[in-house]
């Protein structure tokens, strides 16, 4: 992001409009005034150059996300009515972004299908209808704008959303740097499941060989009671006699 020239654009030099002279072109350009579009567009340039500068980028080349952003802002152009009476920036900073975005989700090597995508593209212009009426756009607000079921939404907000690594900084003060997963907690290995681990074993340890080989043979390697039948030599309605016995007693002893 040091870099002064990006697609040809030397950024140190370029224009700034004042308000007056924003709204001017503005409505020359919506006039059909070519002249008036390209210099509001270089006179916008500014703007998506701040936006790319959010986006830590690694793998894509700054030239092709500042393009990515000019995309953005030529459609907010396009886009943008004058009779709505906001400013120009207010309206094109989300389409700016959304289109960086776009163009990184689409350069990862994970790819989401079009048709979430899609949705990913209609829940959020629904969010912003709902916000636009003051309200808050809940899960169930956007899914009843759309006529669709919750989890879908929910799908298409999840498959866009940018995953971060577990070492991603979340407080930095005085040198002492809080990371992500300095906040998760482990749910699989608290002192209660260590304990009932502690409780199966000692349970396990009161049944018979022949008991413990069945409940090893169905459930650590998967193995249909006729199966067992056939290994160990017996029935398969005494395989299934032994294994609910050797659970009932596994419950016993640990309750």
């Amino acid at each position: 992001m040091q870099k002064v020239e990006i697609c040809g654009v030397d950024t140190s030099g370029l224009p700034k409009l004042t308000a007056a002279e924003s709204e001017e072109l503005m409505k020359r350009l919506k006039a059909g005034d070519k002249k008036a579009r390209d210099k509001f567009i270089v006179g916008n340039m500014r703007l998506v150059l701040s936006l790319v500068k959010r986006f830590r980028i690694k793998n894509l080349g700054v030239d092709d996300v500042f393009q990515a952003g000019c995309v953005g802002l030529i459609k907010a152009i396009d886009g943008f009515d004058l009779r709505v009476g906001v400013k120009f920036s207010t309206y094109a900073v989300p389409m700016i972004i959304g289109e960086i975005k776009r163009y990184l989700r689409d350069g990862n090597s994970l790819r989401v299908s079009r048709s979430i995508r899609d949705m990913a593209y209609r829940v959020l212009k629904a969010r912003e209808t709902i916000e636009g009426r003051d309200e808050e756009a809940s899960i169930e607000k956007i899914a009843n704008e759309l006529g669709v079921a919750e989890r879908e939404v929910v799908y298409a907000l999840d498959a866009i959303s940018d995953p971060i690594s577990i070492y991603e900084p979340v407080y930095n003060k005085s040198g002492d740097t809080l990371l992500l997963m300095d906040q998760l907690c482990d749910e699989k290995n608290t002192d209660e499941i260590w304990t009932e681990h502690v409780a199966l074993s000692e349970a396990m340890e009161k049944l018979g060989e022949r008991e413990k080989k069945i409940l090893f043979l169905r459930y650590y390697e998967g193995k249909t009671q006729t199966e067992i039948s056939e290994e160990v030599g017996i029935s398969q309605a005494q395989v299934s006699r032994l294994e609910k016995n050797a659970l009932q007693n596994i419950r016993l002893n640990i309750s």
